[in-house]
């Protein structure tokens, strides 16, 4: 039986109205990897089947995998799994050098070499420890809110599977959820503005070949 047009059309812009109200616009296309440039370590990045797929190598350090555009404020959300022995992260509000740079942080001289990223990290932590959505300062501070006093969040992690994360910037203010859980929130303006980036840690002495995919990455600004 034949639909009338009419009847139709107004579904067809209801959703185009949905989809602008959301606000949110793709940071990965699904098929390549334009918009995004590899910085500090050697790791392997490709797609398949619709993510971006991060591999441990041997002989290198922490690897991210960086948009080329910076973010002030914004909310990223994001889907990722990953392998049980790996431990990565999304780095967000971050930033690279293309020289060695020194830098003051908290009192102290910090040495960042060239091209090695640093700032605020999603960490994503399939340990027993379970730290998944902590918000760790990377090549910088350290933690600065783990998830030792936040036992929803912990449980909130789904071992072997999909996972959603959300990330919301605004001013100094900065959240992070799991699964819808409430994971971390700080009071942090060290960095108001900065990259997206990928992590692949670095493995030490462990075999290569652990994978984290990452897909649905998609950010809303301001």
């Amino acid at each position: 039986m034949k639909i009338p047009f009419l009847k139709v059309l107004p579904v067809f812009f209801a959703f185009q109205c949905f989809a602008a109200e959301d606000g949110f616009v793709p940071l990965f296309n699904g098929k390549d990897l334009s918009g995004w440039e590899q910085h500090s370590g050697k790791a392997e990045y490709r797609v398949e089947e619709g993510a971006i797929v991060g591999k441990t190598v041997a002989n290198t350090g922490n690897s991210f995998l960086c948009t080329k555009e910076s973010y002030g404020d914004f909310v990223l959300e994001f889907e990722f799994k990953v392998a049980p022995d790996m431990n990565s992260g999304v780095q967000f509000r971050s930033e690279f050098f293309d020289k060695d740079t020194e830098l003051s942080v908290d009192g102290k001289t910090r040495k960042i070499p060239a091209d090695r990223v640093h700032g605020y990290q999603y960490e994503i932590d399939p340990s027993p420890r379970s730290y998944t959505g902590g918000i760790y300062d990377e090549a910088r501070r350290g933690w600065l809110f783990d998830l030792k006093e936040n036992e929803p969040a912990r449980k909130a992690f789904k071992q072997g599977d999909w996972n959603l994360a959300r990330i919301e910037c605004k001013g100094a203010h900065i959240q992070t959820f799991i699964n819808g859980v409430k994971a971390a929130d700080v009071t942090d303006s060290m960095t108001l503005k900065g990259i997206i980036g990928l992590q692949v840690h670095g493995i030490g002495k462990k075999a290569p070949g652990d994978e984290i995919r990452w897909r649905n990455i998609r950010i809303r600004k301001g």
